[in-house]
């Protein structure tokens, strides 16, 4: 395989050149590389070049190059059901489109934008399209994102739609058409972000040699858009989110830092007096704006849906004084049904004027007898979806058809619920795809694309529309649209012309940066978050540390047990307590060997594979927080090579690495105090938790040595004393000693520390409770002598360490509806 140094531009031009002569012997009719002038041939023939440039002649290791880079960044998505995230399957291969074929399609995303803000601004203030016979009343309220609390409110800001997408198909005509519009939660300008970045990585020189448009100006003036509608001159502007299992979180959570939102679930807010406000570490914060992605049904359980668990009670209310810009409002997925689009066509020459720039494709609505008879007469020629998007008996799964496709006992059943349920079913054309090529099988293929395209309202409340989008590529040969599904491949989609693209960014000019040390606000719930993901890390390694323990010195390879019997079942009573494993028959080698794998490595509660699994969930909802190599790590599959003492070794060294990411990469803001509170008294609690299994006065020398390993002290003891284990000296060294970083007199001083340096809620002066337990906890340890150690006195340090951790929790994270009104809470 030729390498980038060993290719040079001109063999990457005969590559190129081959490649492009070898698709299209193949291509289909209307594929979009094998038409087009000489300027578009010259734009492909360019990105080509660039591919062979750093991927030399092989097709495959361009698609893995590409591949690498996004998951890099850490794209990824989720089927829905499934808990387990999936790479973001992206081509290496952009769609590559001239910026005049552009202008048009951008022209007419505008258009159709401004028709469904004029639509949704009728439907939900004065209903004259209704009254006056243009749309039928069914048409509207037989959707179920038509949310009647919403009529007559007038959204903040005064507009309904602020961020609008559509899907759009081109014929193998060349003809661009409109396969549905998006407003209810549009997904995938993050996607189209982060193919951008991936395809940037992969590609390098393409950006400038074709003059390829940026994305940064349409994100800078989405975010712009949003702050200039909100009453306040700095606004706090959050992104909701429904959590960790909506299929796109992580497209979510990449947006959200890079616009520099806040993400939030709707634990995270509360109404407050008509204002919306989120619940942080330094009290209540005002939230302007949310940028919804959250179904609109769930946003309010008092106006909306009232079985909703993670929706925000009062929103509703906050939108009508108009304290709160929601974008886009609830309601506004009322017109991005199938069957309003049927509709479209005469409303645009209705209220604009003129005809869809960018036309439907041609729709029928079953809600109309004419149109009903026509869709059942012409079944074998439609093909057949839901009207509004819920599943009919008709279609089971929701999933639209292709009318000749149906058996016959289908065909039966569709046309007896079209006769109870017209309005139920729309019939459409049957739409023939365009191909573009992809990589399969070490080759270029010919596959049928559609594009997703996003527009935004920017600061002055004109429409902006994102140059390029991303393109979903299907995996089956098979042109029509119906069968094409979701797509199979993600593609970056380039706008390409003759001028200089001006280098915009959305980092500002170095002169119009305003310093500033301090991150921002951190929410209640990530605090929680990161505050739990130190605690299960702690505990996993304390867990496996004494697993080691067991495995390395209670059990010779030719031997047996290296450590006495009494040992032996205290370091098993310490894995009993943590309720990893049940008790082993015996103390023999066959026996603990089952009992420690059982412990490491079993689906049960509180092993440490599932100590492991708790923390890799709190690293999926906390990626905008945590480095990639941090969030990599954490998921990294269990291991299973080699033995169990191999297995519990990589685990080990992955703990340590954790450990320093967050030591060394974390910056020192309250997120990494919350991570190392979790951390310190999570590693306190062992420290107790071992030392009353080892520290009693009959403690033996194996007993000490053991303790000495599960502290992480043998070398800091040996250092210091030169005669052998004495109990008073290992308990001085584990317990009291406050230069030891692995003691519990350190973890009690970090602890302390951490809080002092956290926001307080009142200005008094006075230690807030968990303050004062952290203090009253120091001067235990700094008036206690190691000789006085008993388990009485541990036993009062482990229960100041979990009311500590009580105090902690209730300061700090979410109470559920704790009283909003509490004293100090700072309502900014």
């Amino acid at each position: 395989m030729a390498s980038r140094a060993e290719t040079g531009l001109f063999d990457a031009a005969t590559i190129a050149d081959r490649w492009i002569a070898e698709y299209r012997a193949h291509a289909p009719s209307g594929d979009i590389l094998a038409v087009g002038g000489q300027a578009e041939q010259a734009a492909w023939r360019a990105m080509f070049e660039e591919l062979a440039t750093h991927s030399g002649d092989a097709l495959d290791h361009a698609a893995e190059r590409a591949q690498r880079q996004a998951d890099d960044i850490g794209t990824g998505f989720r089927i829905p059901g499934e808990s387990e995230e999936r790479p973001w399957p992206l081509s290496p291969i952009p769609l590559m489109l001239d910026e005049a074929g552009w202008h048009g399609i951008a022209e007419g995303i505008v258009q159709r934008a401004e028709l469904m803000e004029t639509v949704l601004s009728d439907l939900y203030g004065p209903a004259r399209l209704v009254e006056q016979g243009y749309l039928p009343a069914a048409l509207v309220t037989g959707s179920p994102y038509f949310l009647r609390p919403m009529v007559h409110i007038d959204p903040p800001g005064g507009y309904q739609v602020q961020f609008f997408a559509a899907d759009l198909c081109r014929g193998p005509d060349g003809e661009w058409r409109v396969l549905a519009d998006h407003m209810r939660a549009p997904v995938g300008a993050g996607y189209a972000l982060e193919n951008r970045i991936a395809v940037a990585r992969a590609l390098g020189g393409l950006q400038t040699r074709l003059n390829i448009e940026r994305h940064a100006p349409f994100f800078a003036a989405l975010r712009d858009g949003m702050a200039a509608v909100c009453r306040r001159a700095d606004p706090r502007i959050a992104l909701l989110t429904a959590g960790r299992y909506n299929p796109s979180y992580a497209e979510q959570a990449h947006l959200a830092r890079y616009l520099g939102l806040l993400l939030v679930e709707g634990a995270d807010l509360a109404v407050l007096d008509d204002h919306v406000y989120v619940r942080t570490i330094a009290g209540m914060k005002r939230i302007d704006a949310l940028w919804r992605r959250l179904d609109p049904r769930l946003l309010d359980p008092l106006a909306f849906d009232s079985t909703s668990a993670i929706g925000v009670p009062g929103l509703a209310d906050a939108m009508a004084a108009g304290n709160v810009v929601v974008s886009n409002a609830p309601g506004a997925g009322a017109i991005e049904s199938n069957a309003f689009a049927a509709f479209l066509p005469k409303l645009a020459l209705r209220l604009t004027g003129e005809e869809l720039k960018l036309p439907n494709i041609a729709t029928w609505w079953c809600g109309q007898p004419a149109e009903c008879a026509y869709v059942r007469d012409n079944l074998d020629r439609l093909v057949i979806a839901p009207a509004f998007g819920a599943s009919p008996l008709g279609l089971p799964g929701g999933a639209a058809m292709l009318g000749a496709a149906l058996d016959t006992a289908q065909r039966a059943a569709l046309l007896a619920d079209m006769e109870r349920r017209p309005e139920d079913y729309v019939g459409q054309e049957i739409v023939r795809l365009s191909t573009t090529p992809v990589v399969s099988g070490g080759a270029l293929v010919p596959r049928p694309f559609m594009l997703r395209v996003f527009a935004a309202r920017g600061a002055d409340g004109e429409w902006v529309v994102l140059p390029g989008g991303f393109a979903r590529i299907s995996d089956h040969p098979d042109p029509r649209a119906a069968v094409m599904g979701e797509g199979s491949w993600s593609a970056d989609v380039c706008i390409y012309g003759a001028s200089a693209v001006e280098p915009v960014t959305l980092l500002p000019a170095p002169d119009d940066v305003r310093l500033r040390r301090n991150p921002g606000t951190l929410p209640s719930r990530v605090a929680d978050n990161l505050f739990w993901l130190g605690r299960y890390l702690e505990r996993g390694e304390a867990l496996l540390s004494v697993i080691r323990v067991l495995l390395g010195n209670s059990i010779g390879a030719d031997t047996g047990a290296a450590l006495a019997a009494a040992t032996v079942r205290r370091l098993i009573g310490l894995i009993l307590s943590s309720g990893a494993a049940t008790a082993p028959d015996t103390t023999r080698r066959t026996d603990l060997l089952a009992f420690a794998r059982t412990a490491l490595e079993s689906e049960t509660t509180n092993s440490v594979r599932h100590i492991n699994a708790q923390a890799r969930k709190i690293g999926d909802i906390s990626r905008e927080r945590l480095a990639a190599d941090m969030v990599r790590l954490l998921e990294a599959p269990f291991p299973t090579k080699g033995g169990i003492l191999d297995r519990a070794g990589t685990l080990q060294r992955r703990y340590a690495a954790l450990a320093g990411l967050a030591g060394e990469h974390m910056a020192r803001t309250d997120a990494w105090r919350f991570h190392d509170l979790g951390r310190r008294i999570e590693r306190g609690m062992a420290v107790v938790q071992v030392a009353r299994a080892f520290l009693d006065p009959q403690a033996t020398t194996d007993d000490l040595s053991t303790l000495l390993d599960l502290a992480d002290s043998q070398i800091s003891y040996r250092q210091r004393y030169l005669t052998g284990m004495a109990r008073v000296a290992v308990a001085d060294l584990v317990v009291f000693d406050p230069g030891n970083p692995r003691s519990l007199a350190f973890q009690v001083e970090a602890i302390a520390a951490h809080l002092h340096a956290l926001p307080v809620l009142s200005d008094d002066g006075l230690d807030e409770p968990q303050q004062a337990i952290a203090a009253e906890l120091s001067a235990l340890l700094k008036t206690a002598r190691a000789v006085d150690l008993d388990l009485d006195r541990l036993n009062a340090l482990d229960r100041h360490l979990a009311a500590l951790s009580d105090a902690i929790a209730h300061r700090y994270f979410l109470q559920g509806a704790e009283p909003l009104r509490a004293d100090g809470f700072t309502l900014a």
